[in-house]
């Protein structure tokens, strides 16, 4: 049976006018409709009548012994559709000729992943038992790969990504993020919850239509575990100190009144932005509605800075780290880690022995010459493309 705790009431009207409708597709699966505070669509939605195939069954987690990560098997993600034609794009709405996974027209649309790397079950015998067990090490421990993962449609154009978005647009993909973390924190199993956005065939993107997606995790995931132990070795201080160094650099790139984004004093990629808001916020779901109106705009300006680095789009990852669910939610602050491969033009910058056997980084630019080129690029889009 669906588990209706993690939608909201089946309408429910969310900060600065924006609309939640959840609904179910065919096979069980829960489905979010997201409105525009501007929205010219009409609050029901058509059902989903297509004959699908029962979901596959949950992934296993298996442990590296020699690190004790959990990787999860998910073989189910072999069937994934790869760059399909525009008359057959899954996340368009749903047409005689398309019967895509979203049934009918929407602003922005939230729905389960068909074949999730992690969930649908959000527990069973084998799930693990809270944090203490998944640190144990061993030798061929597994651990059922519960949780969920969930698709974020941006829009229903079949081509973009998040810096195409009207303002207005943006703000609701934001409202859509801060009502999922929260919903999907309350899940049984849930220990971290993390918004991202893959853009660009670059970086392995399977679906060009603008869209991003959000793994609830039943674990801490390496990089905050890492995080932690930095907190715990400088203090509980850390990200306010690092925003006020930061704010006082060469390397800001912008600055509003909630939030400000600047390249990294230790920058790994050519291209890599941070952003961080300026009280104490430990996921979307505590921001207030101003911070998230001006994020809608500071966002938007940020990304469409990046493409006009060169002139074609740059493909990236956006990483929205949010603090884990149960620990360290006073010391562990939201914030955006924004990367992308490309080091110029033509040229882009490649894990190879170091990185991804050693996971020492050598850095191809400088941050403050990086810096230097995304605040142009930045003033250029805005005369360009404001927001």
């Amino acid at each position: 049976m669906p588990n209706r705790n993690a939608v909201p009431d089946r309408s429910t009207v969310l900060t600065a006018g924006i609309t939640a409708h959840a609904d179910t597709l065919a096979d069980g699966r829960e489905i979010i409709y997201f409105d525009d505070a501007d929205t010219t669509l009409a609050a029901e939605r058509k059902a989903d009548l297509r004959p699908l195939e029962e979901r596959p069954d949950t992934a296993t987690m298996r442990q590296d012994p020699l690190t004790a990560e959990w990787v999860s098997i998910a073989a189910a993600r072999q069937n994934r559709v790869v760059l399909p034609p525009a008359e057959l794009d899954p996340l368009a709405p749903a047409s005689a000729t398309n019967p895509s996974e979203i049934p009918d027209n929407y602003d922005v649309a939230v729905f389960e992943n068909r074949s999730p790397s992690f969930g649908p079950l959000l527990t069973d015998e084998n799930a693990p038992q809270g944090l203490d067990d998944l640190r144990r090490v061993g030798l061929g421990r597994t651990r059922t790969s519960v949780g969920r993962c969930e698709v974020v449609c941006f829009s229903p154009e079949h081509t973009g990504a998040f810096g195409s978005l009207s303002r207005s647009r943006a703000r609701t993909v934001i409202e859509a993020w801060a009502q999922r973390t929260a919903a999907l924190g309350a899940l049984p199993s849930v220990e971290q919850v993390f918004p991202f956005e893959n853009r660009g065939e670059a970086i392995g993107v399977t679906l060009r239509h603008p869209h991003g997606q959000i793994y609830s995790y039943p674990y801490i995931t390496p990089r905050t575990a890492r995080l932690i132990d930095s907190i715990e070795s400088y203090g509980p201080t850390l990200f306010e100190d690092i925003l006020q160094s930061e704010r006082a650099s060469e390397r800001l790139i912008l600055s509003g009144e909630h939030w400000s984004a600047f390249v990294p004093f230790a920058a790994r990629w050519p291209i890599e932005v941070h952003m961080l808001p300026h009280r104490h916020v430990p996921d979307f779901a505590a921001t207030n509605e101003a911070e998230r109106d001006e994020l809608a705009v500071l966002y938007l300006r940020l990304l469409r800075g990046i493409d006009a680095l060169y002139d074609t789009p740059t493909p990236y990852i956006a990483a929205w780290h949010q603090a884990p669910v149960n620990v360290h939610r006073d010391d562990i602050r939201l914030m955006l880690q924004l990367t992308s491969p490309r080091r110029a033009a033509d040229k882009l910058k490649y894990l190879a022995g170091s990185e991804a056997a050693m996971g020492a980084w050598i850095g191809d630019v400088p941050p403050e010459s990086s810096a230097a080129l995304i605040r142009a690029a930045v003033e250029k889009a805005d005369k360009e493309n404001p927001v």
